[in-house]
């Protein structure tokens, strides 16, 4: 019996979803020792100017997420059906779409500037500065691109101890290049920049290292099988679908934050700091999801409607289990952690009044988190396209009623009216994807 069709037991969840929870846990470190070396510089324009070239940067491969998710829920479903070279030939793929999308923005890059500085402009210093990073920066963007199709694989075949692995490298050497480079060499906002490229090409190197089987026979160059016509306009459709729907779902969280900016400036800080509860909670969470997307799309791919159900149940109660968990934390040591995130007083006050909300956040949100992985692993995403449209549109309404009856109280109550809508428009969907499911 081959891993893929092994079975489906708590621990095999576990095995998948631990390495996620620990990786996603050392990202918010890379940020804060990025700006704690510039700030060793003593002056403001260079914290800025790695803030928005940071961010300038994330939101352009931002796009391109879809490939994580994508090749995450097509890999594993020709897993599941012992496809080993279409298996192969989707990580290609991945890597061609990754290389040629970097390659255009190396090309691009003096256009792509302009327009995100017309979009978000700074002060002729930052901006300056910004420049600088940037121009070294948009050099890793295959790699960048890439990483995302190498961990959308690495999940689909269940090997996230070297998705940890991987994450723990490369912020690790960025890190330690980091203080070499601004405090020993002296080298400013560029030394930042070297760092972060070499980081992200040899975690590139690394990453592909770690996905040597895809390269051990010939699928990786079976050119007539790698651009079939019809496996591309199924990736492309699965792609298609997952990038519409993050955008939506971003731009609810952004109008969250602007009609905060809309409620005074403590409200704002206040709100933006709670918002971090919302993102340990994605960093939890998305492990369990990780793992319903592996475990649903090897049962998709076996056309095993018993291991479907089995993998998004397992998956789910882990979710549910960890979702308790971190309630319970939040109500019992989140006044603790508002007071690590800011020192002022009215702020502190402020975030504690709307505490609560963020206490029954991780049980409201679960099942959002997990119906996404489950449709995600069985490339339902059309269905998840139309669900997010809903929800979207639920949440305007929510946001209508509820914001000007009960001020910031109902902007939360709204958000956490999107979360429980993703869930149960999903929800209302699975019955037909698990019939769905025909025996081969």
């Amino acid at each position: 019996m081959s891993e893929a069709s092994g079975p489906i037991t708590h621990s095999r969840v576990l095995k998948i979803a631990l390495p996620i929870v620990l990786s996603n846990a050392t990202v918010p470190i890379l940020g804060a020792v990025d700006t704690g070396v510039v700030g060793q510089l003593g002056e403001a324009a260079p914290i800025g100017a790695v803030g928005v070239g940071t961010v300038i940067l994330s939101t352009i491969y931002w796009v391109f997420g879809f490939l994580r998710m994508g090749t995450t829920g097509l890999a594993s479903q020709a897993r599941g059906a012992g496809d080993l070279a279409e298996t192969g030939a989707l990580l290609m793929r991945g890597l061609l779409l990754a290389f040629g999308a970097g390659a255009f923005f190396i090309v691009a890059q003096a256009l792509v500037f302009w327009g995100a500085f017309a979009i978000a402009p700074a002060s002729a210093e930052v901006e300056e500065l910004a420049r600088r990073y940037l121009e070294i920066r948009i050099w890793g963007a295959p790699a960048t691109i890439g990483l995302y199709a190498v961990t959308g694989w690495l999940i689909a075949i269940e090997r996230t101890r070297a998705v940890f692995l991987l994450q723990i490298w490369m912020n690790g050497l960025n890190i330690l290049l980091d203080l070499w480079f601004v405090l020993g060499l002296d080298w400013g906002v560029e030394g930042v920049a070297i760092a972060t490229l070499i980081a992200e090409c040899s975690g590139l190197v690394l990453g592909l290292w770690y996905c040597r089987s895809a390269f051990a026979g010939d699928q990786w160059h079976d050119w007539g099988r790698i651009f079939d016509r019809a496996r591309l306009k199924r990736m492309v459709q699965v792609n298609g679908d997952i990038m519409v729907r993050s955008v939506l779902l971003t731009l609810s969280f952004t109008t969250f934050l602007f009609l905060s900016a809309d409620m005074g400036d403590v409200r704002l800080a206040s709100n933006q700091v709670l918002i971090q509860f919302l993102y340990i909670t994605a960093f939890a969470l998305d492990g369990f999801a990780f793992s319903a997307e592996a475990l649903v799309g090897g049962a998709v791919g076996a056309r095993d409607r018993g291991r479907l159900r089995r993998a998004a149940l397992v998956s789910s109660y882990w979710g549910i289990g960890f979702a308790v968990a971190l309630g319970v934390g939040f109500w019992l040591w989140g006044p603790w952690i508002v007071d690590l995130m800011t020192t002022a007083p009215d702020v502190r006050e402020t975030a504690r009044a709307y505490l609560i909300w963020l206490a029954f956040a991780p049980l409201l949100s679960v099942a959002s988190y997990m119906f996404d992985g489950i449709f995600i692993g069985a490339t339902w995403t059309r269905d998840m396209r139309i669900a997010a449209l809903q929800s979207v549109a639920v949440y305007g309404v929510a946001l209508a009623i509820c914001v000007p009856m009960f001020g910031n109280h109902g902007l939360w109550m709204a958000l956490m009216v999107l979360n429980v809508t993703r869930a149960l428009t999903l929800a209302l969907r699975y019955p037909r994807l698990e019939a769905g499911i025909t025996a081969p």
